[in-house]
């Protein structure tokens, strides 16, 4: 059944920011006395919550993050946006070859730093009131609330939207809402075992770039 509604994740998806934001990651842990390459940062570090990220930088430096850890290094990764950020090759030719499809972002990153970056890219425009942060539920992903939250404020039945993901915590959230989910392999943090790693999280589809995705809406016609 095609979608009444497709609900993006946007840092992998519709930004290639992961690559450049787990490079400042890989910087800051190295500044504190543990090198970290960009690989290592994107094993270790990549999309866990703030909580979780401090605790894992902790352990593996063996010594408490400063106070303004948080904020530093939200102003680190966004100088770095304004200069390096880039969009997923594909999206933007999607976007508007798709553009009467009820459509939002739905992400685990701050609003300001969604807002910053869509500003980057130039494409604000493509999703006026349609922009969701984890910091708008009580629970971020893996749990459904997000996903159920954007369909509800696209007047969408769960059920009929579509999903596009690059995590394995971002697929199980759509799935556990009920949605159909693609899991999507075509940013440049996407490494050898990912495609796996997301069907084995149960994802309905396979996407290695966007026209693989236009195809699970062709089919769907």
């Amino acid at each position: 059944m095609r979608p009444d509604a497709i609900i993006f994740d946007f840092d992998g998806v519709i930004a290639d920011s992961e690559v450049l934001a787990n490079q400042v990651l890989a910087e800051i842990v190295t500044a504190q006395g543990c090198p970290t390459t960009l690989d290592d940062a994107l094993g270790r570090y990549m999309g866990k919550r703030l909580p979780d990220l401090v605790a894992a930088i902790e352990s593996d430096t063996g010594k408490p993050l400063s106070q303004t850890f948080a904020r530093d290094l939200q102003a680190m990764t966004l100088a770095r946006f304004r200069v390096d950020l880039r969009e997923v090759p594909g999206v933007r030719v999607f976007l508007e070859a798709h553009a009467a499809v009820n459509r939002c972002i739905a992400s685990s990153s701050s609003r300001e730093r969604l807002a910053v970056s869509l500003d980057v890219l130039g494409l604000a425009d493509q999703f006026t009131g349609g922009v969701f942060s984890a910091d708008d539920v009580a629970r971020g992903k893996p749990h459904p609330d997000l996903f159920l939250m954007a369909a509800r404020r696209l007047g969408a039945d769960p059920e009929h939207c579509l999903v596009i993901e690059d995590s394995e915590s971002g697929v199980r959230a759509g799935v556990a809402a009920g949605m159909t989910v693609i899991g999507f392999c075509a940013a440049g943090h996407v490494r050898a075992g990912h495609a796996g790693r997301l069907t084995a999280a149960g994802a309905h589809h396979l996407a290695m770039d966007w026209e693989d995705v236009a195809a699970v809406l062709r089919r769907a016609e």
